[in-house]
C-alpha cells in the first residue's frame, strides 16, 4: 500500500533543469569557460560539493566553482523575478489530489533549504508541505540513500510505502537505495536499460502519478 509521496524539486516539479544548463553557460562566458550542456547534465540530481567535483574534474583545479556559482545563481534568480517559475504540468492537480486523498508528501531535494523556500513561494505551493529535506540537511547527497531516509522519517511513513518521484537518474537510484519505490518522470535525462529495471513505473507527467495511484487503490 501507498501512504507516502516523495517529491524530487528541480525538473520534477519546476521546469528549471534547461534554465540552469542556460545560467551554467553564461556564468562560464563571464569567467572565460566553455560550460557545455553535456557537463551540466552530469550533476543533475547532486547537491552542491557533489557538483563542485564534477566542474573540477571536467574543468580542472584552478575552475573557480564558487564565484562562477553565484553568477549562476543570479542569472536565475533574476529570470525567475521577471518570468516566474516554470511549473511542470500537473505539478497542482496532484498536489491537490494527494491533499484531498490524505497521502502524507514531502520534498527532497539536492537544493539548500533557502532556495526551495524561494521556489516554493513564487509557485504558491508552500502551504502543501510542512517539512521538507533538503541538500543541506544531510551529509551524504544524492544518489546515497539518505535524503530519501529522512523523508520517510519526517513523514512517518516506511521506505516501502513510499512512492519517490524523481526525474534524474542519481535520484532514482537514492529513492531506490532508500527501500522506496522508484517513479521516474523523464526530464532531460531518460532512463537507460539498468536504470528502467528498478523503476516502480516511468510515467510521461505528474497528472499519471494521479492515475497510477488511483489503479492501485483498485487492486487493494
Amino acid at each position: 500500500m501507498i501512504r507516502g509521496i516523495v517529491f524530487d524539486m528541480d525538473g520534477l516539479m519546476f521546469d528549471t533543469e534547461r534554465l540552469v544548463i542556460k545560467a551554467w553557460n553564461f556564468a562560464g562566458k563571464q569567467k572565460g569557460y566553455n560550460i557545455t550542456e553535456d557537463i551540466v547534465v552530469r550533476t543533475l540530481g547532486l547537491n552542491a560539493e557533489n557538483t563542485r567535483h564534477i566542474f573540477l574534474e571536467q574543468l580542472g583545479n584552478d575552475f573557480d566553482y564558487d564565484a562562477i556559482r553565484r553568477v549562476r545563481i543570479d542569472y536565475v534568480t533574476d529570470y525567475i523575478e521577471k518570468n516566474g517559475i516554470p511549473i511542470k504540468t500537473g505539478l497542482t492537480e496532484l498536489l491537490d489530489f494527494l491533499k484531498s486523498n490524505h497521502y502524507k508528501m514531502t520534498v527532497a531535494t539536492s537544493t539548500d533549504k533557502e532556495k526551495a523556500k524561494y521556489y516554493f513561494q513564487k509557485a504558491n505551493i508552500s502551504n502543501y508541505f510542512d517539512e521538507i529535506v533538503c541538500g543541506d540537511m544531510i551529509e551524504r547527497g544524492k544518489p546515497e540513500p539518505d535524503i530519501y531516509l529522512k523523508a520517510s522519517e519526517i513523514i512517518g511513513v516506511s521506505p516501502d510505502e513510499c512512492i519517490a518521484l524523481e526525474d534524474s537518474i542519481m535520484g532514482i537510484l537514492s529513492a531506490y537505495r532508500a527501500g522506496m519505490k522508484p517513479v521516474m518522470i523523464p526530464d532531460i535525462v531518460k532512463p537507460n536499460g539498468e536504470i528502467s529495471k528498478i523503476l516502480y513505473a516511468n510515467l510521461p507527467t505528474l497528472l499519471d502519478v494521479i492515475k497510477l495511484l488511483n489503479n492501485q487503490n483498485k487492486n487493494l
